[in-house]
């Protein structure tokens, strides 16, 4: 095979081309300050060179050995300073000396002019006006020098000619869009694939919609929770229409300055059309596109004026034809109504967390460069991680990976999966608890709501019961597995849920009694509040009525009132407060109730988990069942 030819050259040189041009710039930087330095040294020069261009200063003489000088009338001339307190002595013999007057004597005058001796004062001295200017504006031309030399260095500096362009876009752009993300590497979100899909074709084949009259939408917006794969459908996007791409984040238009973002969002549509037809996406648009007047006293001035302005390029007087924008974000309800209106988003796609299926199929992704064990089924994680976004299961099996390494296993097994699946969902665990009354009463109070769960006919189905402490104060944990089919609470579901949350401390009551329970189930009693108000005020669902007395999401900063207001009377209020506390005492004395009943079984599966600490539903279930006949007869109901 044939070899180009090479010619040798200077590796040195070749190889650090930006090392040498780094250098290049530290000696010219170098070399700048020498003349500064030497500027600063010959103005200085220059503006005292009077003094230094004076006669040699004449020695120093006493005042009293001047006096004695003149009564021995050796003094032949005094020349006085302007001030009066100084004077150049010359006596007889030609001698000069400087002598120092302590003030202003006019018998000193008389006896120098009893012994006529030639008096002459010096005039005040002055610099010429070359001097006196130069000296004027030295300092003002040396700082305005230091300025352009620091303003100079920053616009050659690392940020490019760019650094003081405060109004050019900083949006990334990719002439080619090699993202290196297609549809296939997205999965879990088939719907919302289906929809962009459209955008796609239309970049690819816009005549196919314009023959008949169709246009394609100027704006998508993905909305969906965190992690559920926005930003990447985007990149999917680009990297199969083939078009350029713009990508930046809705805090790169705002700055300090008024009318920054505004001139930054003009230069990125005016760089998109010059790129058309092409694809620009804004990541977490609720920066820049909040409610306009929100807040206290007004809203920010800057971020509005950007808001307009991408309003205005969006649907305005002048087109942006074959420039789609596509925009993220998680908070759809705080965003403008003017951006969401047909002809800026017409579109608003919901990219929501994935069903089993499509948890599936995200782990299938994921799961391409790992090595796992042969008992590992992906069908089980999907099943066991409902609720989960694609960014929690790529967490998920990224941990199980890192487990796998630090435990010098070959591939992952069941073990790391599970370990890595409660290291996502509740935090890393810490050293078990020794054998002591805490331990003890977590165990019981674990059991509690591990039993009712199990018990109760309209609870989600157990997934596992442990009292391996966790990360962030957690003693121990029972999870359950929510079912995903179903979309709608019934009021009995609410209700076993109430009842099951209180169960670790009815358990921990009837076991120990009033005075030994702790604050263990402070976060238990926070959902049981809220579960139970909920019911009250927003669902309907007590002897209140049919309304809803409260409404969510009532927050001040987002354009509403400044002072939330009361929707309801005190005295409805006080009703409601007693619906509440009513929903947790009955629920409670049912917990209770239940678990006196099975009093036996507790303490069998308390002793059962303090041996293994740990115990997934299946063989809890299990160890229910073999235990004892569960009597069929109904639980205690609850009647509001």
């Amino acid at each position: 095979m044939r070899r180009p030819i090479v010619k040798p050259v200077d590796s040195a040189r070749s190889r650090y081309p930006r090392r040498r041009q780094n250098r290049k710039k530290m000696i010219g930087t170098q070399a700048l300050w020498r003349l500064l330095v030497l500027a600063v040294l010959a103005g200085q020069n220059y503006v005292w060179a009077p003094a230094l261009r004076a006669e040699t200063a004449p020695t120093k003489q006493p005042y009293s050995e001047f006096l004695v000088n003149l009564q021995n009338d050796q003094v032949k001339r005094v020349d006085i300073e302007s001030n009066g307190l100084s004077a150049v002595v010359e006596l007889k013999d030609g001698t000069r000396m400087a002598v120092d007057f302590p003030g202003r004597d006019s018998e000193l005058i008389k006896r120098l002019r009893q012994r006529q001796v030639d008096i002459s004062v010096k005039a005040p001295r002055q610099a010429s006006p070359v001097v006196q200017v130069g000296s004027a504006l030295f300092l003002p031309v040396l700082l305005l020098g230091l300025l352009v030399f620091v303003l100079r260095r920053l616009s050659n500096g690392a940020g490019g000619p760019q650094t003081l362009n405060f109004g050019r876009s900083r949006a990334r752009f990719s002439p080619e869009a090699k993202t290196g993300v297609i549809f296939d590497d997205v999965a879990g979100v088939e719907s919302a694939k289906e929809e962009l899909q459209e955008v796609v074709t239309f970049l690819k084949e816009p005549d196919r919609f314009t023959t008949v009259g169709a246009k394609i939408p100027r704006g998508v917006l993905l909305v969906g929770p965190p992690g559920t794969g926005k930003t990447l459908l985007a990149r999917a996007i680009a990297g199969e229409a083939g078009v350029p791409f713009f990508s930046l984040s809705g805090s790169e238009f705002v700055e300090m300055f008024v009318g920054v973002g505004a001139s930054r969002v003009r230069d990125l549509f005016q760089r998109a059309k010059e790129n058309a037809p092409c694809i620009v996406f804004i990541d977490e648009i609720d920066a820049v596109g909040r409610q306009r007047g929100a807040g206290i006293g007004g809203g920010n001035d800057e971020r509005e004026q950007t808001l307009n302005q991408l309003l205005t390029e969006m649907d305005g007087f002048q087109g942006n034809t074959g420039v789609i924008v596509i925009a993220a974000t998680n908070r759809p309800d705080v965003l403008d109504t003017a951006l969401l209106r047909p002809g800026r988003f017409d579109r608003q796609i919901l990219v929501d967390y994935p069903d089993y299926k499509g948890r599936l199929e995200i782990l299938k992704v994921h799961a391409r460069n790992k090595k796992l064990e042969d008992s590992v089924s992906l069908e089980t994680i999907a099943r066991r991680t409902p609720g989960l976004a694609g960014a929690d299961l790529a967490s998920l099996l990224n941990e199980a990976a890192i487990l796998t390494a630090r435990r010098q296993k070959s591939a992952i097994g069941n073990l790391e999966i599970a370990d890595a699946l409660d290291r996502v969902k509740v935090g890393m665990p810490k050293r078990p608890l020794i054998d002591s009354i805490e331990k003890c009463k977590t165990a019981y109070h674990e059991v509690g709501h591990a039993l009712l769960q199990t018990l109760l006919p309209n609870t989600d189905p157990l997934d596992k019961v442990t009292i391996v402490p966790r990360s962030g104060g957690i003693m121990g944990f029972s999870a359950s597995l929510p079912d995903e089919e179903v979309g709608l609470e019934t009021r009995a579901k609410i209700l076993d849920i109430i009842t099951a949350t209180l169960g670790g401390r009815a358990c921990e009551e009837v076991v120990f009694g009033r005075e030994e329970v702790d604050d263990g189930a402070g976060s238990d009693l926070q959902k049981v509040t809220r579960l139970a108000r909920l019911m009250v005020t927003q669902l309907g669902m007590t002897e209140l009525g049919l309304a809803a007395w409260e409404s969510p999401n009532n927050e001040v900063f987002l354009g509403r009132d400044l002072m939330p207001t009361s929707e309801y009377s005190e005295d409805l209020a006080r009703r409601i407060d007693r619906q509440v506390r009513a929903i947790a005492l009955e629920c409670y004395a049912k917990a209770k109730h239940i678990l006196q009943e099975h009093r036996p079984l507790v303490d069998f599966l308390v002793e059962e988990l303090l041996e293994k600490e740990t115990l997934d539903g299946e063989e809890f279930r299990h160890l229910v069942t073999n235990y004892t006949a569960i009597p069929e007869k109904p639980l205690v109901g609850a009647t509001f």
